[in-house]
């Protein structure tokens, strides 16, 4: 991993001075970040798939496959609050409740709960249907700090289209002036395909987003789920180039974005992992490989696997799952397509791939 160092952006110096405020336990995980890294740690972010319970039928809905009446173990309250506890013993400091839609969740304060405010960092996910101003004012008053809003077009008609909701755009745009009035940090999730990187809407879209202030984040479009197969979406490293470009004029980042002074490459592992509803340990969103299950094994021991694997040890200048056409061909179409997902590592990955033994 590459710990190149530089210094921190006003906007993250300025978020980091509110954490050692309001969260300062946060404050000191986040911290040993930098000494984590150059031991060869993970600092992850649990991206927590509580449920997949959802009011949206999104066109590339990624876990399609991940979703469905099963009979396995899934996530309980307690269970949350024994993520959390080992969680916190790794030093990790940032949960993403995500699903399906967090919003629709009768127990989505229960969850906020047993993670604990105190001890983590809390993000949400929405599509901002449910999010008035009353519902934000009491996320910020359980201890959510953070709003990721998902938000595909500034026409109101292709988003909708896309997000197979009518009335979509409105409330999502109507959620990002509730989530600032109500003191929450927010930023906006946008799906960018081949098609729309270099679009003039794209580019009013980051206008848009400057005008409220508010950061965007860009998630490059990924075949799996819905798109399965679907390489004719898939940016080039050209269009990683135009968009590090745009990154100079506008408050927009990508998972490759450097950032609070660290450049990682592919977060895989490394800087993220997805649990699923049931319990596997994903290395990212979209790469539906489990390299454990949480409710069988520690999450330490899970993720110290994971960071074993050369594709997500190794500093790896690229999407893996939305630009590196080898992992695709020969990683993805290969091994992943076809079967129930998550696949086993072992259905994936061969001892070749392990920087060390396991």
């Amino acid at each position: 991993m590459s710990t190149q160092q530089r210094h921190l952006k006003p906007e993250e110096t300025e978020k980091r001075n509110m954490l050692k405020r309001e969260k300062p336990y946060v404050y000191e995980k986040i911290i040993k970040y930098d000494e984590k890294v150059k031991k060869g740690e993970s600092i992850a972010i649990l991206q927590f798939q509580y449920d997949y319970k959802c009011n949206f039928r999104c066109q590339h809905c990624d876990i399609i496959g991940l979703r469905g009446k099963k009979k396995d173990r899934f996530f309980t309250i307690s269970d949350v609050k024994e993520l959390s506890r080992q969680a916190d013993e790794m030093g990790l400091a940032h949960i993403v409740i995500t699903g399906g839609e967090p919003l629709v969740f009768p127990d989505f304060d229960d969850i906020v709960n047993a993670i604990d405010p105190q001890r983590f960092y809390i993000t949400s996910d929405t599509n901002g249907w449910f999010l008035d101003a009353e519902r934000a004012n009491h996320f910020k008053s359980i201890g959510v700090d953070k709003i990721q809003l998902s938000l595909d077009s500034l026409s109101a008609t292709d988003h909708d289209e896309f997000r197979r909701k009518a009335g979509s755009h409105v409330r999502a745009v109507q959620a990002i002036d509730a989530a600032l009035d109500a003191g929450l940090n927010i930023i906006l999730a946008t799906v960018v395909t081949k098609q729309r990187i270099r679009s003039e809407e794209f580019i009013e879209f980051l206008e848009f987003a400057k005008g409220k202030g508010v950061a965007v984040f860009v998630t490059y479009a990924k075949p799996v789920g819905e798109w399965e197969g679907n390489f004719g979406v898939l940016i080039d490293k050209d269009d990683m180039d135009y968009m590090r470009e745009l990154e100079k004029k506008y408050n927009v980042f990508t998972h490759l974005t450097p950032s609070y002074g660290l450049n990682l490459g592919c977060i895989a592992v490394k800087r993220m992992v997805s649990i699923t509803k049931y319990g596997d340990i994903m290395p990212c969103p979209y790469i539906h490989v489990s390299l454990g299950n949480f409710f069988e094994e520690p999450l330490k021991d899970i993720i110290e696997r994971g960071m074993k694997i050369k594709y997500f040890r190794n500093y790896i200048d690229t999407c893996l799952i939305a630009e590196d056409r080898d992992f695709l061909n020969n990683i993805e179409a290969k091994k992943i397509y076809g079967k129930p997902v998550p696949v086993h590592y072992t259905e994936v990955f061969t001892s070749e791939d392990f920087i060390e033994s396991i």
